[in-house]
């Protein structure tokens, strides 16, 4: 029983390998580029519902949770059945390695979010560029398993992160922040998965 369950530690370790030298083919370009449109959407939205944020931060915040969360929804998703497709014995360890690496980001979003929220309200402005660089964080932890040029893209979020905290002020807040920065981010991501990498079809 001892050798069995040391033989079953041994091809788990094997795999979890494996998975660590294999690139990450679960997300799809099409699928990115849909999330970079849901935030072109949400600009538009906060543009004709919310001409004053500062003033609103509740429905400013709805508005762009809500925005992260479809995105992460419809990401996780195709990511799962996408990963079954191509990876098909490793796609649990490649799917585990994928929210390793990028769940520190997302907790440190939502932790940095509601200290803010609830112990700094003065500072409001300072959300848009700290979700952009922690998120920047979360696409340079990702980039060991994904196509090299992905580095791009974490450079822009931490470009347009720093650009927006750099305002210093409420201007921080204004659709184009948020719409550009995250819009124009994802259609790079998808972009760089659809030119590195063999046989990118999106399917679902």
């Amino acid at each position: 029983m001892n050798d069995l369950h040391k033989a079953l530690g041994d091809i788990s370790s094997i795999r979890r390998e494996m998975a660590r030298s294999t690139q990450f083919r679960g997300y799809g370009p099409a699928t990115l580029a849909a999330t970079g449109a849901f935030a072109f959407l949400a600009a538009a939205a906060q543009a004709v519902w919310l001409p004053d944020p500062p003033n609103h931060m509740r429905a400013y915040l709805s508005l762009w949770i809500s925005t992260a969360l479809l995105s992460a929804v419809l990401t996780g998703a195709q990511m799962y059945t996408r990963s079954r497709r191509i990876h098909s014995g490793l796609s649990d360890e490649m799917i585990r390695m994928a929210v390793e690496q990028f769940l520190p980001s997302v907790v440190a979003g939502a932790l940095v979010t509601m200290v803010l929220v609830y112990y700094v309200p003065s500072v409001p402005w300072m959300l848009p560029g700290l979700w952009q660089v922690i998120f920047s964080i979360g696409v340079f932890s990702s980039c060991r398993f994904l196509p090299r040029p992905m580095i791009a893209a974490g450079v822009w979020y931490l470009f347009t992160g720093l650009l927006c905290i750099a305002l210093g002020d409420n201007r921080a807040l204004t659709p184009a922040t948020m719409g550009l920065s995250f819009g124009i981010g994802q259609l790079i991501v998808a972009a760089i998965l659809q030119v590195s990498t063999p046989g990118a079809e999106d399917e679902i």
